[in-house]
């Protein structure tokens, strides 16, 4: 079975990720996928379908889903919604983990979701507004909403097979996580093998079965998506983000943008 790693990177303004999730129009569907961040999809309006551990959970307004850490996931959204997504990285949990990195929540219904939905409403309202001080106050609620994780819905029990698979999923976590800070180097597979200790086609391998993808795509994909962040809040040139963000010149750049985005950069930008 293949499923998809899914690169994640936080507001540039706060310490998670926080959206409006992308299938918001409806006839969407998100293929498997799994990431090292815990995520929580909160459904406002309309409804969709959640896919957890082969069993579909259907999440109607009102409603949020949580996702742990390294769990495969898939969303079938049909019709139209509207759900805000937060994804917040593991490591914010590193005090209350419950074995080495890892840390699950229930994903059964609890007397505080209705507390939990108000304060994502508030921070994504807040977020939108952004009126003087708006980040201090969705921190704010950031950390009530962390503590009520924490606090009400952390297992503090769970199984050697949890454990198993998280292991084999979070071992490739941490290579994708090098993989995103060392990305401006010049980053060969068999430098990043000889980091880890495997060998160059085994973690080729490795890749392509659990992340979907070569490495030379996946490490593409990296360089690109800090590349476009630089682009869209920046006014450095196009050379110089294809230069900073480890494409070997603009013209390489600017081939991978138009192939994700359907548009150069300079289009893009304007």
């Amino acid at each position: 079975m293949e499923f998809s790693h899914e690169l994640i990177m936080p507001n540039e303004d706060l310490p998670f990720k926080m959206f409006l999730f992308e299938g918001a129009c409806g006839n969407y569907f998100r293929d498997k996928h799994w990431h090292r961040s815990v995520e929580i999809f909160a459904v406002f309006e309309g409804s969709l379908d959640f896919y957890l551990n082969r069993e579909v959970h259907p999440l109607r307004s009102g409603e949020f889903m949580l996702v742990n850490s390294n769990e495969i996931h898939s969303i079938d959204a049909g019709s139209r919604n509207c759900t805000v997504v937060l994804q917040i990285p593991l490591k914010t949990f590193e005090k209350y983990y419950t074995a080495e990195q890892f840390i699950r929540f229930t994903h059964d219904r609890c007397e505080k979701d209705a507390e939990v939905m108000e304060l994502i409403r508030d921070m994504y309202t807040t977020y939108c507004e952004k009126q003087c001080g708006y980040e201090m106050k969705v921190v704010s609620r950031y950390y009530m909403l962390l503590y009520l994780l924490v606090s009400v819905y952390r297992e503090s029990e769970v199984s050697q097979d949890m454990l198993k698979a998280n292991k084999r999923l979070g071992a490739l976590s941490m290579i994708t996580n090098y993989m995103k800070e060392n990305y401006r180097a010049d980053l060969s597979l068999d430098s990043l093998a000889e980091v880890f200790g495997y060998s160059p086609a085994y973690l080729s391998k490795m890749l392509k079965k659990y992340a979907g993808i070569n490495y030379k795509a996946y490490l593409q994909s990296i360089r690109l998506e800090y590349a476009y962040q630089e682009l869209v809040n920046t006014d450095h040139t196009i050379s110089s983000i294809a230069m900073d963000h480890g494409f070997a010149s603009s013209k390489a750049f600017t081939r991978a943008f138009q192939a994700r985005y359907g548009m150069s950069p300079s289009e893009y930008r304007r």
